[in-house]
């Protein structure tokens, strides 16, 4: 067996041995050589020099000078008595002995199609390819790492099996593509790891979590962890009952949750994903929620982001568990009836070092001009939604919540801020469009992509828009023009009531359009009307604290509050804590107050919602036509001088009638127009002694004569109680 013919300055062995080989495979593994044998290199850097390296224990390998490679040549017989993927033994300079499969014995395991579909920005399931696979390859167990790096000069796989030693496992460039690939064997899940970049113009490398890494260490440690699922799902009746999900007709009532500040063990740490299962499906079952909304949960480095500033956008976090815990979390809600929607963050990113930002030394997954890649007041980067990968990474990620973990819908955070290039910026600060205009045409594109794609891919499952203005058709399909969203948050309703009912009720009557001027826009998209998380932090106050009165009358106004938001048009979102007027306001820190449960006037809140809630879900006429504009009929909009509202809700026959009196006096023998004679129950009084009221209300019901009123048909003298609602139903209909 003669020596290695490769000179000691080749080229090659120069970048490999200095840290700067784009492809070890041209030197490594197993080559051919003009004479028909065949020479074996394996990259030992740390191997002890004066040790043997054997080759399967019987081929000893030779150093090339002190390179950190050894080899050997052998005949064209001995090359093939030796197995495709042959095992190197040495020991290493730490004292060590060592054996492994060889990984430069592997043919590129990422196929020619995904390189092309994800350069296309048109592979929706990439990350099945890019980031770490638990596989098996020519029946050799080990790890498939796979990262886009476009830029980089060098890009090595570093983690505790290597001791973090960026020479020790470089990755192979796949030309073009920018995407980086090494399978290694004998690496199993659980695995800690991070890839190490040289960048195009510094010479010292830097490391980077995987941006398709499914799981991540616990905060403030920021490695990836190789993550394989072994969960097995029991959701498939929920499942297919949402493949034929009638969102636009049917109930949907959300309550929307932190998970780390919802409930805490008894030690006020963290609980698991599987205990919040359990706690939070009993809870919202029993106040008749249909769907959890969970505030973002993808992966991010601090707690007071609330999970807004997004590191590990296919990481669900590590706080509450491992990722099959949260699997477990979304099928115990499945399998008791209740649905899942997750918020998603593609609005920005953080500026962290370990993560997206800069990944490869220059901008790849933001703008390289701050004027259209950075949100300056946030102190975050911006997609560069006009970059084929970039608009894949982000589309494919919304699938996988979706695919992967049986996620329902996902809320969509700050697309205002996606669609305006001049957004939160002053004049001069940002770049307008080939067209000269403010509107961010590429992100335009990849959110009409988006929910293209998730539409089709995923029918039943829905996409929510916190959208802040007037773009048009934001809840229209794409082929009218729209932006293919399936709701917008409404945040001028939000706006308009929370500013209302701030106002002394002495005063409220010259803000009266506040309560009425929705009804003039209701229409124009499928909105949910949100009393969110964003409305009780930030010295905004609680719920309860932002009503005027005394106690009594502040908790009178959230029962009236959250009497109004049922009634109206629209499905129904609350931030938790709102449920039972907690006073303090909300903090990321600790758990809610549950000590106000045992207060019999916040409880009474707490039991409204659940009959709200569920008259809701079992009344046609409340949910039938939320998007549509036959069902809903004012009865009366312009009593301002008594700040009264009346309407009338109505679908497949049925009708209900509504009638609010926003004045803390009692509205004795006020007569109202109803749509037909005979009596009518009052299903709901919210200022029943049950809900913490006074107790003022009918009865039970009131009897409509034959006196036209209002152009109605019909009318009934009624007692309207002080700072309260009530829900009339046709005695006919029960």
């Amino acid at each position: 067996m003669d020596n290695d013919p490769l000179e000691r300055d080749h080229p090659a062995l120069l970048c490999l041995c200095q840290g700067r080989c784009h492809d070890p495979f041209t030197l490594l593994g197993c080559h051919p050589l003009e004479d028909g044998r065949w020479v074996l290199r394996a990259w030992l850097p740390r191997a002890a020099a004066a040790a043997p390296v054997l080759v399967e224990d019987e081929i000893a390998l030779a150093p090339l000078a002190d390179s950190g490679v050894f080899s050997v040549v052998v005949d064209a017989a001995t090359k093939e008595r030796l197995p495709q993927h042959w095992r190197v033994s040495w020991r290493g300079d730490d004292g060590g002995d060592y054996s492994a499969v060889s990984p430069y014995t592997f043919y590129p395991q990422v196929s020619d199609e995904d390189l092309w579909l994800f350069a296309e920005g048109r592979h929706w399931r990439i990350y099945r390819v890019l980031g770490a696979q638990v596989c098996r390859v020519d029946g050799i167990d080990g790890v498939q790492f796979a990262v886009w790096a476009p830029a980089a000069r060098r890009v090595a796989v570093v983690g505790d099996f290597n001791a973090w030693d960026g020479l020790r496992h470089p990755m192979r460039c796949r030309g073009g593509s920018g995407v980086w690939e090494l399978f290694i064997p004998q690496l199993t899940a659980g695995e800690r790891y991070k890839f190490e970049i040289l960048g195009p113009r510094d010479n010292t490398p830097f490391m980077k979590a995987d941006p398709y890494a499914r799981a991540m260490e616990l905060r403030p440690r920021t490695a990836a962890l190789v993550e394989h699922s072994v969960y097995r799902w029991a959701d498939e009746g929920w499942l297919e009952q949402r493949r034929r999900f009638d969102w636009q007709h049917a109930p949907i009532t959300i309550y929307e949750v932190h998970l780390g500040s919802w409930q805490r063990g008894d030690d006020g740490g963290f609980l698991n994903y599987r205990e919040l299962a359990h706690r939070l499906v009993e809870y919202v079952t029993g106040l008749g929620y249909t769907h959890i909304n969970l505030l973002p949960i993808s992966e991010h480095p601090l707690d007071e982001s609330w999970g807004y500033q997004v590191s590990a956008y296919y990481a669900p976090t590590s706080r509450y568990g491992s990722g099959d815990d949260f699997r477990y979390f979304v099928d115990y809600c499945h399998q008791h009836g209740v649905g899942v929607f997750l918020d998603w963050v593609p609005a920005h990113f953080p500026k962290d070092s370990f993560a997206l930002g800069r990944f490869d030394g220059t901008a790849v997954y933001e703008h390289q001009d701050p004027r259209r890649g950075e949100h300056r007041d946030w102190g975050t980067y911006i997609f560069n939604f006009g970059r084929n990968e970039v608009r894949n990474f982000l589309i494919a990620n919304a699938l996988y919540w979706l695919e992967e973990f049986h996620i329902d819908g996902l809320r969509v955070d700050a697309v205002a801020s996606m669609l305006y290039l001049d957004y939160s910026r002053p004049p001069g600060a940002w770049l307008p469009n080939e067209y000269g205009g403010n509107e961010n045409l590429q992100a335009v594109e990849f959110m009409r992509i988006l929910n293209t794609e998730v539409h089709a891919r995923c029918p039943g499952a829905v996409m929510m828009a916190e959208e802040s203005t007037s773009w048009p058709q934001v809840s229209r399909p794409v082929w009218t023009g729209g932006l293919g969203f399936s709701m917008k948050w409404n945040l001028g309703w939000m706006n308009d009531v929370l500013s209302y009912f701030s106002h002394d009720p002495i005063h409220r009557a010259y803000h009266h359009n506040q309560l009425t001027f929705s009804q003039m826009y209701a229409y124009h998209e499928n909105f949910i009307l949100p009393l969110s998380h964003d409305e009780v932090v930030h010295m905004k106050g609680s719920l309860v604290n932002k009503m005027p009165g005394d106690s009594w009358q502040q908790l009178a106004n959230v029962r009236l509050l959250l009497g109004l938001q049922m009634a109206q048009p629209g499905k129904k979102l609350l931030f938790m804590g709102g449920e039972f007027a907690q006073r303090r306001e909300w903090d990321c820190g600790s758990e809610l107050d549950w000590f106000h449960c045992d207060d019999p006037a916040h409880s009474g809140v707490q039991l409204l919602v659940g009959d709200l809630n569920r008259l809701y879900r079992h009344e046609v006429a409340l949910y039938g036509f939320d998007f549509e504009p036959q069902g809903f009929e004012w009865i009366d909009c312009h009593d301002y001088r008594q700040s009264v509202l009346s309407f009338i809700r109505q679908a497949q026959g049925r009708q209900l009638v509504c009638v609010f009196n926003f004045t803390p006096m009692v509205r004795y023998n006020y007569r109202i127009g109803l749509p037909g004679g005979g009596v009518y129950h009052e299903i709901i009084n919210s200022d029943a002694t049950c809900y913490g009221g006074s107790g003022v209300g009918n009865a039970g019901a009131v009897y409509a004569d034959g006196t036209p009123f209002m152009g109605r048909p019909a009318s009934a003298e009624i007692t309207l109680p002080p700072l309260g609602f009530i829900l009339l139903r046709p005695a006919s209909e029960d």
